[in-house]
């Protein structure tokens, strides 16, 4: 192994200086846990002081998956939310239509006071990570979380990905469909997983300064062909909002069967159903319809701006498609929404806590929120990075609201509320989305607006 190793010239002062003493999970990549690697928990100075031992102790003969020692390899360290005025990269612009991280920016995942908790919200403050381990290293066979959108970028040293397609991807479950391979290279039993010999992965090899995109669906396993350091981030959006909503459907039934036989004794099934559902995956229905709601109510917002600001959607038809294309997708899982036993009155009334329904129902207390307001400027912004990337000379604006002037007068908010009225379930939102797209296709040449948008936005 080179010395002094590679990997230490490609990290950031930072990482000595701020970074030493976090709190890291490793994971140790010669011991299973269920369905995933051991983790174990130690700061950052003690897994770089044992790679430094390790690579001062190995000549680079590691291999993948060593029964008998233990190779550590750290992982999901959140080193953008730990140090934000630490600028250590700025994310690609055709990456930067992200609303999961830009969402966690501003809110919490779950606001229900039985379902927060330290960890939990540390495990969901954001999906941006660092990954850090020495040749030899890997993760076993999965699809990412939320069925999200990844990309994954070297800073330095070599991975080997194996995909496969969504299309194939029950080849790698049981006759259940409850657990799936986990190595790709054991000895994979064909009586458990009777599809795996019809599998056909592709192979790609990434190297230093290398981006690799996964779509959603479509699994993967990754191993480090040397010591290797890289960014990884998670995200969704428009386009693949709808691989969210299945797979929190999918594991909310899965949820379900396994306590329906205590459904005619629990006094709150529906929310237990949700709180297990939380834990498992990391949103539930409730999480997610307060998700998109804001993200309903901040396109709709924009797409006002801009036609009131041209005075024609036609005139800023490439800044309005990615508003229009927000909400006719949002309208479209909405619609998937709304037969869920969650949504039924009864439950929203019983099993959906006072924090939750308001923070999706209440739009005058969403309008007056500062993480609102935040989340709608980065939202633009993040749309103006992606509209001017070929103008290098082009800078995005910082705001998009004045902040201290966002006072909506008795008025405007008439207006609004005589539009937006209360969201009481995702029929609501798919009508509101209804409403903003009659009114944009019929007046797009001369809006009538409904509400001043013009009084609370700059």
């Amino acid at each position: 192994m080179a010395s002094p190793p590679t990997f230490l010239s490609s990290l950031p002062t930072s990482v000595y200086t701020q970074g030493g003493s976090s709190r890291v999970e490793v994971a140790d990549c010669s011991k299973r846990e269920f369905t995933d690697q051991k983790r174990q928990e130690m700061s950052v100075a003690e897994f770089i002081s044992y790679w430094l031992k390790l690579s001062s102790e190995k000549d680079g003969s590691v291999l993948c998956n060593n029964e008998n020692e233990s190779l550590l390899y750290l992982k999901d360290w959140h080193f953008v939310k730990e140090f934000p005025d630490y600028v250590a990269y700025k994310t690609p612009p055709f990456f930067a239509d992200d609303w999961l991280n830009l969402y966690l920016d501003n809110h919490l995942m779950h606001r229900d006071t039985d379902i927060y908790c330290d960890k939990n919200e540390s495990n969901c403050a954001d999906y941006r990570f660092v990954y850090m381990g020495p040749k030899g290293t890997w993760t076993p066979l999965h699809a990412d979380v939320f069925r999200s959108y990844s990309w994954s970028a070297n800073v330095c040293g070599r991975k080997l990905w194996l995909f496969l397609p969504p299309s194939l991807c029950h080849l790698v479950f049981d006759r259940h469909f409850r657990s799936s391979v986990y190595n790709i290279y054991d000895d994979v039993s064909e009586t458990q997983f009777p599809g795996f010999k019809k599998t056909i992965w592709l192979e790609c090899t990434q190297e230093q300064n290398e981006i690799i995109f996964v779509p959603s669906g479509w699994y993967h396993q990754v191993h480090n062909l040397e010591d290797t350091i890289s960014i990884n981030h998670n995200w969704f959006n428009a386009y693949n909002l709808s691989w969210v909503w299945n797979l929190l459907l999918r594991d909310y039934t899965v949820a379900k069967e396994y306590i329906e036989d205590i459904r005619n004794i629990c006094d709150d099934f529906e929310g237990l159903c949700q709180r297990n559902l939380a834990a498992n995956t990391g949103m539930n229905f409730y999480d997610f319809i307060i998700f998109i709601t804001r993200f309903t109510l901040s396109s709709i917002i924009q797409l006002f701006h801009l036609i009131h600001e041209d005075g024609s959607i036609n005139s800023s038809l490439t800044r309005s498609n990615h508003f229009i294309t927000n909400l006719t997708s949002i309208r479209s899982v909405a619609s998937k929404m709304k037969s869920a036993e969650a949504f039924a009155e009864e439950n929203l009334n019983s099993s959906c806590s006072v924090e939750n329904r308001t923070a999706f129902s209440n739009v005058q207390k969403i309008f007056e929120e500062q993480e609102f307001r935040d989340l709608c400027s980065a939202l633009k912004v993040a749309y103006e990075s992606i509209n001017v990337q070929s103008e290098k000379d082009s800078e995005p604006k910082n705001t998009l609201f004045c902040q201290d002037c966002f006072k909506i007068d008795s008025s405007s908010l008439d207006s609004i509320m005589s539009l937006i009225s209360e969201i009481r379930g995702p029929e609501d939102l798919v009508g509101l989305i209804d409403c903003v797209m009659e009114i944009t296709n019929s007046n797009s040449c001369n809006i009538n607006f409904p509400c001043d948008v013009e009084h609370f936005i700059v």
